[in-house]
């Protein structure tokens, strides 16, 4: 009762921040945010926008910015900031050190605790991408290793749920794990339909195919027929590898869950370093607290958003 009632309350919450700075929790000065960033050993993630902005700004803010693996992975592996473009006092001085042009739309530079740039300026790519495009360059620019979570996130971003295939066959738990670790699958559903044992398949066709989908499922025992007519009914234990382990706890977005389920299916036992940095954190917490509910199945920012209001009464 007391997660649902915190739940409810931060749901209606309003955080007062202008809609073109997103999710993220931004600092607001440049030379605090180098201290940070030479003390907790993390690049700067820097934000050049107009608040209040245009169309453009504010939909950078909704879409990119109040993505919730984006906001995690800015906010864990960066020194957030936020400078406005269309005001004055330290806000310019900023501007015109990085000879940034006022009342612009959004622009993203990764600098280091010296104010560096380690990436390529984001300037006119107002996606998600363009920014996963610097972070990874700034890792690449320390030479560091990317890590999985975030590789993760690329094949999230780009990966399009644009067409859709239904199995029959002889385990719909099998055939999740199979579909599941395909690249080109946004999405797995197990159920039943005209009777049968299916798998609804989820993909993109600019990365996969029908016809490799086919090849693959044949392979695996796990498509004996083509499913195109008849109601779909929801298996009761959907991801079933994922749902009897300790991750089924974690809001998960479709294509992680598709993906994870299929490495439990396969035996692999640390799937660490396939979370994102808050769902490591609340993984930890139910493993303290025992909590037993599962978010893995339900929507994603729904789920995401009753992790993080847990995470802050916690």
């Amino acid at each position: 009762m007391r997660t649902l009632i915190l739940f409810l309350i931060c749901s209606s919450m309003l955080t007062g921040q202008s809609v073109e700075l997103g999710e993220v929790n931004w600092n607001r000065s440049y030379d605090e945010a180098l201290t940070f960033s030479k003390e907790q050993n993390k690049p700067v993630f820097l934000l050049f926008q107009e608040v209040p902005g245009c169309a453009t700004c504010r939909n950078y803010g909704k879409n990119v910015l109040s993505n919730p693996l984006v906001v995690d992975v800015i906010e864990n592996y960066f020194v957030p900031l936020a400078i406005f473009n269309n005001k004055g006092g330290e806000d310019k001085k900023i501007l015109e050190k990085y000879k940034e042009p006022s009342w612009n739309n959004p622009v993203v530079r990764i600098v280091n605790s010296e104010g560096e740039n380690i990436a390529k300026r984001v300037s006119g790519n107002y996606s998600a991408s363009g920014v996963l495009e610097a972070i990874n360059q700034s890792f690449a620019e320390r030479r560091m290793q990317i890590p999985q979570e975030i590789l993760l996130l690329q094949d999230i971003l780009n990966t399009n749920p644009t067409s859709e295939v239904t199995y029959s066959m002889y385990c719909f738990w099998s055939g999740e794990k199979t579909f599941g670790k395909l690249d080109g699958v946004y999405e797995t559903q197990a159920g039943w339909q005209n009777g049968k044992e299916v798998v609804k398949v989820i993909y993109d066709e600019d990365k996969t195919s029908e016809r490799q989908l086919t090849s693959k499922g044949k392979q695996a025992n796990c498509a004996d027929d083509l499913v195109e007519t008849g109601s779909f009914r929801k298996d009761k234990d959907p991801k079933y590898y994922l749902k009897k382990s300790k991750y089924r706890v974690l809001p998960m977005h479709p294509l992680q869950a598709a993906r994870i389920n299929s490495l439990i299916g396969e035996g692999v036992t640390d799937l660490n370093p396939w979370l994102f940095p808050s769902q490591k954190k609340f993984l930890q917490y139910s493993e303290r607290n025992s909590i037993k509910q599962s978010l893995y199945d339900d929507d994603f920012e729904v789920a995401w958003d009753k992790m993080n209001s847990i995470l802050e009464g916690a």
